[in-house]
């Protein structure tokens, strides 16, 4: 599971929010999500009120990867996306190298490799 925790670099209170926003995510997500912090709206530059240097350093903090991006000018929007499909696919695999051999959440459901068995259904 993965998450994109976004905050609008021209807005400082999205900025502030991001700490609880990580601790919703740490708290009921299962337990490898994988999050990487976007600051959204890069190419709003005169309204900036985000550094860059701090989404990175908060991101260092909260243990995620940091992009900055604009949906709008299409600038990074790829490649965050891309690279939350990767680090979701390294912790899977870590996990089956691990001898798991299923991905679990942290409820305890199991995901295993096929369909469940039916009990047969014949009248006779």
């Amino acid at each position: 599971m993965g998450f994109l925790l976004m905050y609008d670099v021209s807005n400082q209170e999205s900025f502030n929010a991001v700490q609880d926003w990580a601790t919703q995510i740490k708290t009921y997500s299962w337990d490898n999500a994988q999050v990487i912090l976007v600051g959204n709206k890069c190419d709003l530059e005169d309204e900036r009120v985000v550094s860059t240097e701090d989404g990175k350093h908060l991101a260092d903090d909260l243990g995620f990867e940091f992009f900055e991006a604009s949906a709008k000018d299409n600038i990074n929007v790829k490649q965050v996306f891309e690279r939350l499909v990767d680090i979701i696919c390294e912790k899977m695999n870590e996990s089956l190298e691990a001898g798991s051999g299923a991905v679990g959440n942290s409820k305890g459901a199991t995901l295993g490799d096929g369909p469940p068995a039916q009990a047969s259904s014949c009248s006779c």
